[in-house]
């Protein structure tokens, strides 16, 4: 997957699964901008990376801040081949109980960002008629989870929001996928109790939990010219824990 020349912005870039991507998409020879609201992690990722990576803090939640960032990468690199909308936060409660802020929040990191920066990349896709846009949902935006309503909504409406861009701008070949990682072993999901954990462990027929380098992979997929007949997708990453 030689993604030489291209130039690939990943949001939650300092940690988890956008880190991975981040790694992977250079390692594929991509440049990449690594956008993230925690300076010090981007700076290790790029540290990590070497001189393909240039590093955009930014509160995703902050629309001018998304703009700004934006039209700074453009300047900086020519141009947006590959987009990965990755960020994403949890406010868990259960719905009787959870507060319009955490409702907010998740829907405005999780899905709203991804609208904006869409939206904010597409031109320059539009331009050069190649592109290459990938939502991270979740399993839980296919089949729901109980103290995640913000959650689940905010990934199923990223699977409808994928759907509805790739027919947008298929004709100009630029494709829109997205990949739905199932238990995967991150800061996020390391804060479960043991007993959720083994629950877990259970559901999913290969018996363990994912990595974010296996998201990472299939990221790194989508993105290249082998996907190039793949559209309007969601790529299941969760180890059989969902079928059907």
């Amino acid at each position: 997957m030689n993604l030489s020349g291209r130039v690939a912005l990943v949001t939650g870039a300092s940690q988890g699964i956008g880190r991975a991507c981040a790694l992977r998409l250079a390692k594929c020879g991509a440049n990449v901008a690594l956008v993230a609201r925690n300076q010090q992690k981007l700076e290790e990722v790029a540290a990590e990376i070497g001189t393909a990576a240039l590093m955009y803090p930014t509160d995703i939640e902050n629309e001018d801040q998304i703009k700004s960032t934006f039209k700074s990468v453009v300047s900086d690199l020519g141009k947006i081949d590959i987009l990965v909308n990755n960020a994403g936060i949890t406010r868990d409660q259960l719905v009787m109980r959870m507060k319009r802020a955490d409702w907010d929040a998740v829907l405005n990191t999780n899905l709203t960002s991804a609208y904006l920066c869409t939206q904010q990349a597409i031109s320059s896709m539009l331009k050069q008629r190649w592109g290459r846009i990938i939502n991270v949902t979740s399993i839980f935006g296919q089949m729901g989870q109980a103290g995640q309503a913000n959650y689940a909504a905010s990934k199923a409406g990223l699977i409808g929001l994928t759907m509805a861009i790739a027919r947008e701008v298929g004709s100009r070949n630029i494709t829109c996928n997205a990949v739905a990682p199932g238990f995967i072993e991150t800061a996020m999901t390391s804060v479960l109790s043991d007993e959720l954990r083994q629950s877990a462990l259970k559901a999913i027929p290969l018996g363990r939990v994912g990595t974010p380098e296996e998201v990472a992979n299939c990221v790194a997929f989508l993105a290249s010219e082998e996907a190039a007949y793949i559209t309007g997708h969601v790529l299941n990453v969760n180890g059989g824990m969902l079928m059907g």
